[in-house]
């Protein structure tokens, strides 16, 4: 049991050191090829950041652990949205930029509704993932032209300032990035090994440890991200990094994931689903209401969180 939550510890630290040197390499090899920062950090960063999500659920739907994967998925957007946003806003109110509400937002519900549809039997199939890629593809594209369209200035500042600075050297960039994966791999395969054995050891699913200890682990790169960008009064990093880490979630990771192995997690409950569904939603009439997102909001979505994982820990998914 102490080796578990040990292989656990070293995924989280690999895990995050990886995604940290990953992104930063990966944003300074696009400064360098001139792209704008808010593209940067509407793509590079903001998914960049989803690197441990996509790198664990993939090993996972290899080694046919469909709980662990589908619910690192679902879970790391419950905790992005009631756990980082609702703490980044409690550090400082997050005024939302009107493109997120009319656009992205409302793009992230209609995914988590068709997600939801999806997985009625438990199963996401090849064609269910073949049309989350393509989703993917087309988001991305749709991303770099609406990101171009003439930003204002005080955004395109904001994410110039948030961006990780470019290295002095390619070469570094080429190391960090090369590193920076090779830190994802290792450390998700021992996060996913760890995290069987403590599944085996107390008794409850794997699905649990995806959705709790996995899921919470994973997200560490878009917590540092949000809470860091909250601190600096950049708010749009704070709630663009979040909703864009939930949508490539959905599209990239479940899209990658599930077209090298369909995966099955028969244990996934409606509870699960049901708060992904509901704090998506929520989140638009909270960013419309004055457009930000003030304390007593994010102390409601904290608490919101924890409401959840007192009903469904363990209930509902003991082995």
């Amino acid at each position: 049991m102490l080796a578990a939550w040990g292989w656990i510890a070293l995924g989280l630290v690999l895990t995050f050191g990886g995604a940290e040197a990953f992104v930063r390499a990966a944003a300074s090899i696009a400064a360098r090829l001139g792209v704008s920062p808010l593209v940067i950090g509407l793509t590079v960063v903001a998914w960049g950041t989803s690197a441990p999500e996509l790198v664990v659920s993939t090993i996972a739907a290899l080694n046919n652990q469909g709980g662990i994967a589908l619910g690192n998925v679902i879970g790391s957007n419950i905790f992005n949205i009631a756990a980082i946003v609702g703490l980044a806003a409690l550090v400082y109110p997050i005024r939302v930029h009107v493109q997120l509400i009319r656009i992205d937002i409302p793009i992230m519900i209609g995914l988590s509704v068709l997600l939801v549809a999806l997985l009625h039997d438990a199963e996401l199939s090849r064609l269910d993932a073949g049309l989350f890629f393509v989703g993917m593809v087309a988001y991305t594209v749709f991303s770099f032209r609406t990101a171009g369209a003439s930003p204002s200035a005080e955004v395109e500042k904001e994410f110039e300032r948030g961006n990780p600075p470019p290295h002095r050297h390619i070469g570094l960039d080429v190391v960090l990035f090369l590193g920076g994966l090779a830190a994802l791999i290792v450390g998700s395969r021992a996060l996913v090994t760890g995290a069987v054995s403590v599944a085996r050891a107390i008794h409850v699913s794997e699905t649990v440890i995806g959705l709790t200890i996995i899921a919470a682990g994973t997200s560490l790169p878009e917590l540092a991200t949000s809470t860091v960008a909250a601190f600096r009064k950049q708010p749009d990093i704070a709630i663009g990094n979040i909703v864009g880490s939930n949508i490539f979630n959905i599209l990239g990771i479940l899209g990658i994931a599930g077209l090298v192995e369909p995966m099955h997690a028969p244990d996934l409950s409606s509870i699960d689903l049901g708060a992904m569904l509901v704090f998506a939603v929520l989140l638009l009439p909270l960013a419309r209401t004055g457009f930000a997102i003030k304390r007593w909001e994010g102390a409601f979505l904290l608490a919101g969180y924890v409401t959840y994982l007192w009903l469904m820990w363990p209930a509902g998914h003991a082995q």
